[in-house]
């Protein structure tokens, strides 16, 4: 059997994407995963936070990842829901030039579940502030997506977001199902709704993206050969 390596970048202060990750692996270990952390603690909007999320320091982390020869690199954040998606882009073509390995990113993951559903209408559900749930609402809209309902949880803390229960994002995915969206997205890697994708999805009768759940799925099809 050959065996795969996925490469992650993951936010420093992220507690919830490992072990949601390590869930989803096939059982076979035909996929193992390695990752490299890079400081994210703070999201908010903010000069500091945003700079969080500079070419400098991912890049750094995925020249550390490529010593371990991986497969595919998976920036595993979804900072270009608000930053704006041309930031995926740009990183994953700075990725591969630098390593020479295949790149990919969550956002990329969302998005892409979302055009094979063909989703225009969406709910969302974040952890984040007012100003950056605006920040989301706008890019989807500049790609033709709307977001018809919307729940968040105002923090800035990243580590709080990993101790929200999967309860709490249950309710707040079947309040914004009450707009009747074509899927809800969990947008978040550090909030624990991989779980919640299969039985929510079919109590709601809408499609539940999680951000991990649909990182981790997207991955497995591109390490498989057989696309995204």
């Amino acid at each position: 059997m050959q065996v795969k390596r996925l490469g992650m970048l993951v936010p420093s202060s992220n507690t919830v994407l490992e072990p949601e990750t390590l869930k989803l692996l096939p059982g076979d270990w035909s996929v193992t995963c390695h990752v490299a952390r890079l400081p994210v603690v703070t999201i908010s909007g903010a000069a500091g936070s945003v700079g969080q999320f500079d070419a400098a320091p991912m890049l750094a982390a995925a020249a550390l990842l490529a010593d371990a020869h991986v497969d595919l690199m998976l920036w595993n954040g979804t900072a270009a829901s608000w930053l704006g998606f041309a930031h995926d882009a740009a990183l994953t073509e700075a990725i591969e030039r630098d390593t020479g390995i295949p790149a990919t990113t969550a956002v990329v993951a969302i998005n892409d579940a979302l055009a094979r559903i063909g989703a225009r209408r969406i709910g969302l559900v974040t952890p984040y502030v007012a100003a950056i749930e605006a920040d989301i609402v706008r890019n989807y809209a500049c790609i033709g997506i709307e977001v018809v309902a919307a729940e968040r949880l105002d923090i800035t803390d990243n580590f709080a977001f990993g101790l929200v229960p999967p309860a709490q994002i249950a309710d707040m995915a079947r309040a914004v199902a009450r707009s009747a969206p074509e899927a809800i997205v969990v947008m978040c890697t550090n909030l624990a709704g991989a779980s919640l994708v299969t039985p929510l999805g079919a109590e709601l009768g809408i499609p539940i993206i999680d951000s991990v759940h649909a990182a981790v799925t997207h991955c497995l099809a591109l390490l498989s050969g057989g696309g995204a």
